[in-house]
Formats: C-alpha cells, structure tokens, sequence
C-alpha cells in the first residue's frame, strides 16, 4: 500500500484514465468506498474509488508564479479530477474516480462533507495507497469531527432513503405495468389472489 499507487499507473499505461500527468505519482491517499466499503458489493458492483494528491507547488502557491488573487487573468485552479464507468476488461472490474487536491479534500473534509469525512473512517482493508501524509491525516481524523457534520449527515441519510424509496416505487410501477396489475392493490388481495390461482393448478 505505500509507495506509487499501482492501480492508477496501471489504469493510465492501458490508455483507461487521462488523469493529470503529475497525479498518479502525486497522490497521497486512496480508497474504496461505497458498497464494497460497507461489504455489500456483488460481482456487477463498480468501485468507487476516493482520495487526494498533492498539486505540483505553482498550482498551489499561484503567487510564486506572480499571480496575485483579484488582480488580473486568474488561471483555473486544480481542484479535482473525476471519471466515471472505467471498464478494466481484463481484471473484470469497473470504476469511479474522484480525486481532489489536498487544499480542496481539506476543505470539504472540515465542512463536513459526508462523502469525504466517511473516506477517512473506512475500514483498512479498503486504503488501496496511502503515504506518510495520508497516515498522518488517518490518525488524525478525528479532529475534524464537530457539530456540524450532524446535520450533514442527517441530511445525506434522509436524501439517500428517499432515493432508494423512489427507486423501490419505480422498480414496483413497472413490475404492475408489466403484469397489467394495478398499484393500488393491497398485500391481502395478493394473498387471495395467489392462494386462488393455487387451488386451479
């Protein structure tokens, strides 16, 4: 796990991913999350993958190149670098990237974000590369707890099960459309309706 992250060199010498050229050597933590985090991935699950990388210092301290932040043309800023549905063929595998600049990752991380803060508390055995720096911030996690993560986190609980009863409604409407039954059909005409098609066999 320590040293160059071997799954982001792999990915860019199969000509996969087009991240910044200075990232892959560059990155200082990265994880697995989502449901193979929480231990309810299947075969067909793509891997989210998180982390951060250190920007070459220009990107930054910008000043050290003569910018100066309000005065002038502002070049764009490094703050993440992101691609979806990676299919590795040949190891079976698909993923999602999102890899932020540590000045950005910090910045979510101490707002709360709940994506970000949860990247820090997965379990070991889902930090695929980390560095001396990435440790550093690991032990460290717990001081960017505070009051105000509750509420986002509330948040993100209430809008995920609200995502997932839609889905559930969604996939129930079709299952009723595709059998020509209808929505309002309660679980006891079900029973009936089961039980009777029993005694015809």
């Amino acid at each position: 796990m320590k040293g160059n992250d071997m799954l982001l060199n792999d990915l860019q010498s199969k000509s996969l991913i087009n991240p910044p050229r200075w990232l892959p050597d560059n990155c200082l933590y990265l994880v697995q999350m989502g449901s193979v985090a929480y231990g309810v991935s299947n075969d067909n699950s793509d891997i989210d993958i998180y982390g951060y990388a250190m920007p070459p210092k220009n990107i930054v301290f910008p000043h050290l190149a003569g910018e100066i932040a309000g005065f002038g043309k502002q070049k764009k800023r490094f703050e993440q670098w992101q691609e979806h549905h990676i299919e590795d063929k040949e190891k079976r595998k698909e993923y999602d990237f999102s890899i932020y600049s540590i000045v950005k990752y910090f910045d979510l991380v101490m707002s709360g974000n709940p994506n970000m803060v949860d990247s820090l508390f997965i379990p070991q055995r889902c930090i695929l590369h980390t560095t001396k720096i990435g440790d550093m911030v690991r032990e460290n996690r717990h001081l960017f707890l505070h009051k105000g993560c509750f509420h986002k986190f509330k948040g993100f609980a209430f809008q995920s099960l609200h995502k997932a009863k839609n889905k559930k409604l969604g996939r129930f409407a079709s299952f009723c459309k595709q059998r020509n039954v209808s929505m309002r059909v309660t679980l006891e005409e079900v029973r009936k309706e089961i039980n009777a098609r029993k005694k015809t066999k």
